[in-house]
């Protein structure tokens, strides 16, 4: 039913459950790599563990309607699988030049027997981010899950070459496409719906190649307050995950210089980069009613790096 993660070091999924979180997976030794834009899992050395073989759900979204915006590949990807895993049909939002690996994961969902309806759009702009959550409650026939994850991270060494063109299309993608598809997202939302937002670290600790990048993630981390506040007495939720580094395609695209992938990671606690299926079960948890006093919250996933 699920395709095996080369990555995994033949251990059973009983042994992942317990297990050293530094050596639970196998160190991942990263190359120097480079993709163009937008980046490929299917391209991406090593392969990075979305869940695919480990992640066991529960049925704590059972009957579930959700929309993961970048669902295609590395944290979007492993939060689809353990959606559908946790018994919620899913819309994946994805660029076009991502088909192949949002097709990979529309399988993924459909053999745990839920619906997967692929969404190719680019949600820069405001137009096809209102399509896209409109389109995805029409084809699922509701939505109660919003999952604005799909982000633009390109390293710029100097400050003063950073392009007006670059800021814009940061800006759009990171942030703006939160207000508009959260604004549209709410004639579809019934009473318990969730919005998850995707911050960063950067958001606390920005690099200096990532200037703008990073002020997107915090500002993400203000919107998601702030809506959260309006949100709550209608009784919807919102609140957001930050991650650490974590192992995807956003980082071989451009996300970082390639001489850094190397060691890219290793200043966590736990010296290593995360994989994306580290990061799935806190929007499991986020989705679901067990988190129903939990608003306007950021939960780091970062492997141990000090933030606020």
């Amino acid at each position: 039913m699920t395709e095996k993660n080369e990555n995994q070091d033949h251990m059973t999924r009983d042994q992942l459950t317990f297990a050293n979180p530094v050596t639970r997976y196998e160190d991942l030794d990263i190359p120097e790599q480079r993709q163009p834009e937008p980046g490929l899992d299917a391209d991406l050395l090593p392969k990075p563990d979305r869940g695919e073989t480990t992640y066991r759900g529960t049925g704590r979204l059972s009957g579930r309607k959700a929309l993961v915006t970048g669902g295609d590949s590395g944290i979007g990807a492993a939060v689809a699988i353990a959606f559908a895993r946790e018994g919620a049909d899913v819309a994946l939002g994805y660029l076009p030049a991502e088909e192949e690996d949002a097709q990979k994961i529309a399988d993924l969902i459909e053999a745990e027997g839920r619906t997967a309806v692929r969404l190719p759009a680019d949600v820069s702009t405001s137009e096809a981010a209102r399509k896209l959550v409109n389109d995805a409650a029409e084809a699922l026939g509701g939505l109660d899950i919003l999952v604005n994850n799909a982000g633009h991270q390109k390293s710029t060494a100097k400050f003063e070459e950073m392009t007006d063109e670059q800021l814009r299309e940061t800006f759009d993608t990171n942030i703006l496409a939160m207000f508009w598809m959260s604004q549209e997202a709410l004639k579809h939302l019934p009473e318990g719906s969730t919005i998850i937002n995707s911050t960063s670290v950067q958001a606390y600790q920005p690099s200096e190649d990532k200037i703008d990048y990073a002020s997107t993630k915090a500002a993400i981390n203000n919107f998601t307050k702030g809506l959260a506040q309006y949100l709550a007495p209608k009784g919807i939720r919102v609140n957001a995950v930050a991650p650490g580094p974590i192992w995807t395609p956003l980082q071989v695209q451009g996300g970082q210089q390639t001489e850094d992938l190397p060691g890219f990671g290793e200043q966590t606690a736990l010296g290593r980069a995360g994989h994306p299926v580290e990061l799935a079960p806190a929007y499991v948890f986020l989705a679901s009613a067990e988190s129903s006093y939990v608003v306007g919250e950021t939960l780091n996933v970062n492997g141990g790096l000090p933030t606020p």
